[in-house]
């Protein structure tokens, strides 16, 4: 069976071959850190071992809840933030047909998101949307106080009461929360709401493979057994302790190693638009487990060929801080050929005959050499195709080399200091009770 491979070829005339074979002890030890929770961050681990310790009987579970929130909704709203909606948007949107938003009749639910954002007109407009629809809600947050999800969940809770009654809004409603404490806990105990728990020892960017990721894909109607078998696979790959069969280890050492050449900025490319949330997802995870102590990769995307006639000339002649890992799928899902044309007008007749994704290969490659030539290293991550055990094996790669990278720059991966700076400020300013000092600071400010 193929599984997700690496290709550096595109790296090799950017870096020193015998510095970069000098990462294999490094990445090994690094490796050891987190299989064995020694390194910084090591209470964050529960994921690592995640794929093989899920039960038949969590997934049945989750597949169970799923099921019934199908058969009495037409939208499931999963409210979320940061790591509690990105995974499960992202699988999602990678899995689904293009268009099936619409559609008026599909054979799942659609599955919609709140709590992602403070926007007031978005969240009226999905208010407005659901008015005449028999809808559901998914709440994940660990506290239940995280402003946008909190706020996003008083609404939709109180319009489901107030639609169904609370009897029925109580069957409507599912909490993915804290095992015993916090005030979404406090409030599914006291409402009997069905629940899942988010474990501990997983952070929200690393939590897709736990109910908070899997139940909102089981609502969409995916197979989250091919997902998690996925995972397994790369979770065994991403353990050999050796350096030219480890794709996790190639693509966590080729990043620091351009890293320490300047090459600060990495952009996650795809030529396909149904990997875009997948490159959202991974901006937070590389993002929020790199960016501190004034170090790490900026985690920037692009989507081509689309991006190539607003971002590609910058790629090619700008600011030579970039390298770019383009995401390359082998087979589409479907098959569609360019037909001739008697007058040819458009002079593609020497294309007729010949797929689509022939062409947009022939963009990839030509792109890729196009890059190269403009000093723009390129890392190649080739996946067979668009399923969900392909899908699970590219989570569980990047999480797995998100881990190593951020023990090569000598930083924690699994936290996120610097994301209550601006809760802080938030709080103060809204004049958060417990935050009259911060407010009376802040107000002085800005006056």
């Amino acid at each position: 069976m193929k599984h997700l491979q690496v290709d550096l070829k595109n790296t090799s005339s950017f870096i020193d071959l015998e510095k970069f074979n000098n990462y294999e002890n490094r990445v090994i030890e690094n490796n050891e850190q987190v299989t064995k929770k020694t390194g910084k961050g090591n209470d964050f681990l529960g994921w690592v071992e995640l794929p093989g310790h899920i039960s038949q009987d969590q997934i049945t579970e989750i597949n169970s809840t799923a099921k019934s929130l199908r058969e009495i909704s037409e939208v499931i709203v999963v409210i979320g933030i940061g790591g509690s909606y990105l995974g499960a948007k992202a699988v999602i949107e990678t899995l689904s047909g293009q268009f099936d938003y619409l559609k008026s009749e599909i054979e799942n639910p659609h599955i919609l998101f709140a709590g992602q954002n403070l926007s007031e007109d978005y969240h009226y407009e999905l208010l407005d949307f659901l008015r005449e629809k028999k809808y559901s809600v998914v709440a994940i947050s660990k506290s239940g106080t995280t402003t946008e999800p909190a706020i996003a969940f008083r609404i939709f809770r109180q319009n489901l009461e107030a639609r169904f009654g609370k009897e029925e809004a109580s069957k409507r409603i599912v909490a993915i929360t804290d095992k015993s404490k916090g005030a979404l806990r406090d409030l599914t105990d006291q409402e009997n709401y069905k629940s899942f728990v988010i474990d501990d020892d997983i952070g929200g960017r690393y939590s897709v493979l736990t109910p908070v990721g899997l139940l909102p894909i089981a609502c969409a109607g995916f197979d989250i057994n091919a997902i998690i078998e996925g995972s397994k696979s790369m979770m065994h790959i991403a353990d050999k302790n050796s350096f030219k069969e480890n794709p996790v280890y190639q693509y966590a050492a080729i990043r620091h190693l351009l890293y320490t050449k300047g090459k600060t900025t990495e952009i996650l490319a795809n030529y396909n638009p149904r990997l875009n949330f997948i490159a959202e997802w991974w901006k937070q995870l590389y993002g929020e487990s790199e960016g501190k102590e004034n170090k790490g990769i900026f985690p920037a995307s692009v989507s081509f060929t689309a991006d190539l006639h607003s971002l590609g000339q910058y790629i090619q002649e700008g600011l030579r801080n970039i390298f770019e890992t383009v995401i390359s799928i082998e087979k589409t899902r479907y098959d569609l050929t360019i037909p001739q044309d008697e007058d040819n007008f458009d002079k593609l007749n020497y294309l007729a005959g010949k797929p689509i994704d022939y062409v947009n290969k022939m963009a990839e490659l030509g792109t890729t050499l196009a890059h190269v030539d403009g000093n723009v290293p390129n890392i190649k991550i080739i996946l067979p195709e668009i399923s969900e055990f392909y899908i699970g094996e590219l989570i569980y790669f990047f999480e797995k080399a998100c881990a190593i990278s951020g023990y090569l720059l000598d930083v924690n991966p699994f936290d996120q200091p610097g994301v209550e700076a601006y809760k802080k400020n938030m709080f103060a300013l809204l004049e958060k009770p417990g935050f009259e000092e911060e407010t009376k600071k802040i107000k002085n400010r800005i006056s």
